[in-house]
């Protein structure tokens, strides 16, 4: 399938999940199509805790998709500037525009107006001020170069047919020192095909997902540093089950495939200090 399309596919789908918390039909959990049952896969459930949850609007909860909890494993400082890749309902903005305070910034990124007009929706019942959602892509970051202190993303960047963009915009809009941390799905082995071809599982946050080590290599493509990826959650075989019911495929077949091959990850990185905003790679200064 075209990147285009897969673009279509991911926005049409999100789109829905958020009008379906918004008109208060239940949660909008990663995978979840109309007419099932709403129920959270083992990928999006228990993320947050109990404190975190009674500081955000339900509505923004209910609108998670994540694999992690990048707010809650990321050091953000009172003062700093946060960007959200892919920010969904606003959960993850919410939480770190409480960490960084009114002398920090918190924004979040997406690409369809129905999470969008959700994520604003949540930030008035919050009464956040420090917040700001922007409509663009992940590919094509509408900020400045070397304008943010950290970038968080939580399981958006496997969705994207073009993480080494991903990887390069995020790069371009830290500042020199800025910190990359967000929480995603990696794999570890080889991972059948049909696993892989699915757009529905990619919709669900699997199908997108590289290899821990490939991971590595495009972040340090891109100009990043001390790179560190942390499993999270391992995904057994009984998790795949739960994941794969919904999704027209022989669970029962293909569950004992993927049995530890995919998991939640925390990934950081650094942009060092002194770097141009865009690793050179011209031929005067790569090897």
């Amino acid at each position: 399938m075209l990147n285009t399309e897969i673009k279509e596919v991911v926005k049409q789908k999100y789109g829905e999940a958020a009008l379906r918390v918004r008109t208060g039909k239940g949660s909008a959990c990663c995978g979840a199509t109309a007419g099932d049952s709403l129920s959270c896969d083992p990928i999006t459930a228990d993320l947050y805790d109990a404190s975190q949850a009674a500081q955000i609007p339900q509505e923004a909860l209910q609108a998670s998709f994540g694999c992690g909890n990048p707010t809650a494993l990321a050091e953000l400082h009172p003062g700093e500037i946060v960007l959200d890749l892919g920010s969904g309902g606003g959960i993850d903005v919410l939480l770190s525009a409480r960490r960084v305070g009114p002398t920090g910034k918190a924004y979040g990124l997406d690409m369809t107006d129905e999470m969008l007009a959700l994520a604003r929706e949540n930030q008035r019942k919050a009464g956040a001020s420090n917040v700001e959602f922007l409509k663009g892509e992940i590919e094509h970051i509408p900020l400045p170069d070397g304008s943010v202190d950290v970038i968080i993303s939580n399981c958006v960047i496997n969705l994207s047919s073009d993480k080494d963009r991903v990887l390069r915009e995020a790069f371009r809009v830290l500042k020199p020192g800025g910190r990359f941390a967000v929480s995603d799905v990696v794999t570890r082995g080889e991972i059948a095909p049909n696993i892989r071809e699915s757009v529905m599982l990619w919709i669900g946050c699997v199908a997108g997902a590289l290899e821990d080590e490939e991971y590595r290599a495009k972040l340090q493509a891109a100009g990043f540093t001390q790179i560190e990826i942390e499993p999270t959650r391992v995904y057994r075989t009984q998790d795949a089950r739960e994941f794969l019911r919904d999704q027209h495929i022989d669970a029962g077949a293909l569950a004992p495939q993927v049995d530890g091959k995919f998991m939640s990850a925390f990934i950081r990185a650094i942009k060092p200090a002194g770097v141009p905003a865009q690793p050179c790679c011209g031929p005067t200064c790569c090897n």
